[in-house]
């Protein structure tokens, strides 16, 4: 069985969105200080490293991570790939083949970007009308392979507002750079914060035979 995971790992190290605090590790017991275990405090936010965004994360009313179904966060989904340097547009998703597809994880050269140290604003992300396209489909979950969907500069959030407010969950942070495009079963399991804006998920891909 071929596995992927597809998590970034966390860590202090690990660059967070601008105005996030920056993910903090801290041991409070130590057994090398006489305690009887080792215990760590972890300081991050909802949406650190690979993660889930519920559409609560831009809608008061809208529903919550622990109230995300597993059926959309288990099952079939495409791997696609695209090799622009520009945003993906909405004729890019047009071409794509996402006939039956409802969830779908774009790779593109964002997944190079975790190599680099710090936070990189020139990543890749989704026009306004590539996500009106997507939400025209019949489609649950959407991925992407950096911290956001939405452009850097785009500062209303277009796409988050769009996705969400059509009920598609989004997956954020992802490392795709070893996976080749094509058909897996997904396992996205977030922490299940109740009434969560978003939640910091382990994600794992399983090749179908």
């Amino acid at each position: 069985m071929l596995l992927y995971d597809v998590t970034r790992p966390l860590s202090p190290a690990l660059p967070v969105y601008p105005g996030d605090p920056a993910i903090d590790i801290s041991p409070i017991a130590q057994r090398a200080w006489g305690d009887a275990a080792n215990v760590s405090r972890v300081v991050l936010s909802s949406h650190s490293g690979t993660h889930l965004d519920a559409p609560r994360h831009f809608f008061d009313a809208g529903f919550a991570v622990d109230a995300v179904s597993l059926h959309v966060l288990l099952g079939a989904v495409r791997v696609v790939e695209l090799s622009g340097t520009a945003h993906i547009s909405a004729e890019e998703v047009q071409r794509l083949d996402l006939e039956g597809v409802t969830r779908v994880l774009f790779k593109t050269r964002n997944s190079t970007l975790w190599q680099l140290p710090g936070f990189q604003p020139d990543y890749l992300a989704f026009t306004r009308d590539a996500a009106h396209r997507l939400a025209e489909r019949p489609i649950q979950l959407v991925g992407i392979d950096y911290l956001s969907v939405d452009a850097f500069e785009a500062s209303d959030f277009p796409v988050h507002r769009l996705l969400l407010g059509a009920g598609i969950v989004i997956l954020e942070g992802l490392d795709l750079q070893a996976v080749p495009p094509g058909d897996y079963d997904l396992c996205a399991l977030p922490l299940l914060l109740e009434d969560g804006d978003g939640a910091p998920a382990r994600v794992v891909l399983r090749a179908l035979p």
